[in-house]
């Protein structure tokens, strides 16, 4: 696969006067690092530069503080949707292998600088914590509903398998996309999770007829 399109995610800054946000960005990074249960509020403290008191002052607990990096980490995602070169494309078939190639763009460096926030912390916390739990699924389905309007549009231009639906494709999208990450973790190598997204392009060409 060919990654055709050079804009991208700005990567996430520590923002300048803001505790609230700089704790938010430290979860994103010490959780995308280590994991959740791994992770403490020291930790983020650190990462973050505030004290221990600014913590409490923004967050009750490591646990409010995940649900709000959830919903902060949905928000950094919106661009994908909203900015990118391929969403203006006029073949929504053309969007959406567009998306794919543009995730597939990202697959590099260390594996802790494209895994996914949501991804990671929900595996950790998702038996413990019914709000993170929850907070996670909001944030994946926030992105199967962003997909699923170009899906429909190219299933109503190039016709789909029986049974298909939008919803359906965009989370098998998310599940390949979420399983390539978790493959690059355990070979610290970011090559396998590229290998497992140019299968998903191939296999999407394939459905609508542009194998």
């Amino acid at each position: 696969m060919t990654a055709t399109h050079t804009s991208s995610i700005p990567p996430a800054r520590t923002p300048r006067g803001s505790a609230r946000a700089k704790l938010i960005a430290a979860a994103h990074q010490e959780v995308r690092r280590q994991g959740y249960s791994a992770t403490t509020v020291d930790q983020i403290c650190a990462a973050a530069g505030v004290t221990k008191g600014a913590f409490f002052h923004h967050f009750e607990s490591k646990e409010a503080l995940a649900v709000a990096a959830a919903e902060a980490w949905t928000d950094r995602a919106r661009p994908m949707f909203d900015m990118l070169p391929h969403t203006k494309l006029e073949d929504p078939l053309d969007r959406l292998l567009g998306h794919i190639d543009f995730r597939f763009s990202l697959l590099h460096g260390p594996v802790d600088g494209f895994t996914c926030f949501i991804g990671t912390m929900v595996q950790d916390a998702y038996a413990t914590s019914e709000p993170i739990r929850l907070a996670c699924e909001a944030s994946i389905a926030a992105y199967c509903d962003a997909l699923a309007p170009d899906i429909d549009a190219a299933m109503a231009a190039y016709g789909a398998p029986a049974g298909m639906t939008a919803l359906d494709l965009a989370r098998h999208i998310q599940s390949v996309l979420q399983g390539g990450f978790v493959l690059a973790k355990t070979t610290n190598d970011s090559a396998i999770a590229r290998e497992s997204v140019t299968h998903l392009t191939r296999y999407v060409r394939m459905i609508f007829g542009r194998a």
